[in-house]
């Protein structure tokens, strides 16, 4: 069984308000690149991918006259994939859903959220006390964009669960000279960082109930990555995996985290690229990661960064390498699990 995460920059432009793919010479929002272009991209990198589910980071925006569900829909429909269920959790305002896209032939899925109001942790589309600054007052954190939380049959009987997150700290928008900029990034950061508590709390709730879980997505944060991580200590990377000393519950793994955590210096795997326009380079990170449970390592798990140059078979492959750079900034990871 092979379970992908994929962040798929601005998937919402591609669609009307009907949910009708707008597959046209009209330029999407990618720099340089068609609608046309973008869709079909898209497309070859999910064929190719051959994932029993994947779960879509930025997908198409819900509201009062758009719906994830009717565009991913459209979609797969419209190139004949084999992912052709959707299921959606809490909508956000950001235009960037999270949705899992899978294949109903091996799995049924359903939103199951947990918590509520009152609970500890409460549910994602609450509110999470915590004391950011240590001024012994309590901050209400909320998510922009809610985790989607899913209970996962297979056809085989056994069940999972899933949660998908895209964590992200603001850029300091508004903020005027270098001392203003500096106190939003904080603030900033520290709103990620409880987010990111946040989840671990849940991801610790589920484990303790003996849970097979995968937590996946874009956390947009990783070891060495941001010039505040020495302020704070630790990555949201490194709170979501657990520490076992620490904080008492199991780790969750990811090979390509454990390998950025051992040195921050040496070569480290990427799963997006950026173009850094004053800098006129491109920029690459580990942002993506697909986190699995400790029973889940038995099931001899092979992780794969579909990265158009650092991945053999994606580079050798001219039509699916040039379609990774032109679908996304973002590249999937997957998992194949032996199920």
């Amino acid at each position: 069984m092979r379970i992908a995460t994929y962040n798929i920059e601005w998937f919402d432009s591609l669609f009307d308000n009907k949910g009708r793919l707008l597959a046209d010479g009209g330029w999407s929002v990618r720099y340089d690149v068609t609608r046309k272009q973008q869709a079909e991209a898209i497309a070859i990198v999910l064929t190719a991918l051959d994932a029993d589910a994947v779960m879509v980071i930025e997908a198409p925006d819900t509201s009062r006259r758009r719906s994830t569900t009717r565009a991913l829909s459209h979609f797969a429909e419209a190139f004949d994939l084999r992912t052709t269920a959707v299921v959606t959790g809490f909508a956000n305002d950001t235009q960037q859903e999270i949705a899992l896209l899978y294949d109903p032939a091996v799995m049924s899925v359903r939103h199951d959220p947990a918590g509520g109001p009152d609970s500890a942790p409460p549910r994602f589309d609450g509110a999470f006390d915590i004391d950011l600054d240590i001024d012994a007052t309590l901050d209400h954190v909320t998510f922009s964009k809610p985790p989607l939380e899913l209970t996962v049959a297979l056809q085989s009987g056994r069940r999972l669960r899933m949660i998908g997150a895209h964590l992200k700290s603001k850029a300091p928008h508004g903020a005027q000279g270098h001392d203003a900029v500096m106190r939003m990034s904080i603030a900033n950061r520290r709103k990620q960082l409880a987010q990111a508590i946040w989840l671990r709390q849940r991801i610790e709730a589920h484990l303790a109930m003996g849970d097979d879980l995968i937590v996946m997505g874009d956390l947009n944060d990783g070891p060495g990555l941001d010039e505040y991580e020495n302020l704070f200590g630790r990555s949201s990377v490194e709170i979501i995996l657990g520490d076992g000393d620490d904080d008492g519950g199991p780790r969750l793994f990811d090979p390509h985290a454990e390998q950025a955590l051992i040195s921050r210096i040496s070569a480290q795997p990427t799963t997006a690229r950026f173009f850094l326009t004053a800098e006129k380079r491109y920029l690459q990170a580990l942002l993506d990661y697909v986190m699995i449970s400790v029973r889940l390592r038995e099931h001899d798990p092979r992780w794969r960064i579909w990265h158009p140059f650092d991945d053999p078979v994606c580079w050798r492959t001219p039509e699916l390498r040039e379609a990774l750079l032109t679908a996304s900034d973002h590249f999937p990871v997957s998992v194949d699990l032996d199920l």
